[in-house]
């Protein structure tokens, strides 16, 4: 059995908060995938068995059958699935998680956490049920859609955060935090303490990400990789730095990461989930 993956761009207000709502149903090419830590927030409502998750530098799993809400990560994820997955999500914006979380998203960092946890139980069980008896697949999106459109709430600076997370995404990373304060008319400590309530990490701490982020996309696994060159050009102090850098994020060297990659596209050329995820097993 293959994986069926459906995708759209939510409406405004939304787009400006979430990158795509997503519908996915099948098996995972691996039952262990490992997600390297990206600048996006995840949510996922759960429709098929239990999954479970080890975060960061935990050593056990945690089980989630409702399904999940995942702030920014520093640390990469492992997920652990069922022989059939089934659940409807949103690929959500650094920021785009804090009008619809209770608590400050840095309270969730590298700690998922269930939807119930978010939304209440009843809430909960009932999205879930009206998802389980819709009529196919876009059908399932725009209740998503309409129930965090219902949810959306004012936060208090989370225009400053968008904005200037959308300069850091622009710049790869490479964007000084200091100018971008002063940009903004706030100090430093100002913008950290924004970015820790709703993204739930600081500005500096996202350039990072969108700076690894970005040179990982840059590698090509089907080629032979100059690290060095690599690392230079996504302004890394030298390779020694870059792959620190690596281990840090994913736990995986470079060379281990690229034999990984290859694996993935030599077992399952073409799959939907190719291209971030890893085969953990």
């Amino acid at each position: 059995m293959g994986v069926e993956y459906v995708s759209r761009v939510p409406r405004p207000p939304l787009d400006g908060l979430i990158d795509d709502l997503y519908y996915l149903d099948g098996a995972p090419p691996y039952p262990r995938l490992t997600l390297p830590p990206a600048p996006s927030a995840l949510l996922i409502v759960n429709l098929g068995a239990p999954f479970r998750i080890r975060a960061g530098t935990d050593l056990t799993t945690a089980e989630y059958a409702d399904g999940c809400v995942i702030t920014t990560p520093t640390r990469a994820y492992e997920f652990s699935y069922p022989p059939r997955t089934r659940s409807v999500g949103a690929h959500v914006k650094p920021w785009g998680l804090a009008p619809f979380l209770p608590m400050p998203a840095a309270e969730l960092r590298d700690r998922p956490v269930t939807v119930e946890q978010v939304w209440g139980r009843a809430g909960v069980a009932e999205l879930r049920d009206r998802l389980a008896t819709a009529n196919g697949p876009q059908a399932m999106l725009t209740l998503l859609e309409d129930e965090l459109v219902r949810r959306l709430s004012d936060t208090h600076g989370l225009g400053l955060v968008g904005h200037t997370s959308s300069v850091i995404a622009k710049s790869g990373g490479a964007a000084s935090i200091g100018d971008l304060s002063v940009a903004a008319g706030v100090s430093t400590t100002h913008l950290a303490q924004r970015f820790k309530a709703l993204v739930g990490v600081t500005p500096k701490r996202l350039a990072r990400t969108y700076r690894f982020t970005a040179t990982v996309f840059a590698i090509d696994p089907t080629a032979p990789v100059d690290w060095g060159a690599l690392a230079g050009r996504a302004g890394y102090f030298d390779q020694a730095h870059f792959g620190h850098e690596f281990r840090e994020f994913t736990g995986l060297t470079p060379t281990r990461y690229v034999e990984v990659r290859r694996r993935f596209l030599r077992e399952h050329p073409g799959h939907t989930l190719d291209g971030w995820p890893l085969p953990a097993d």
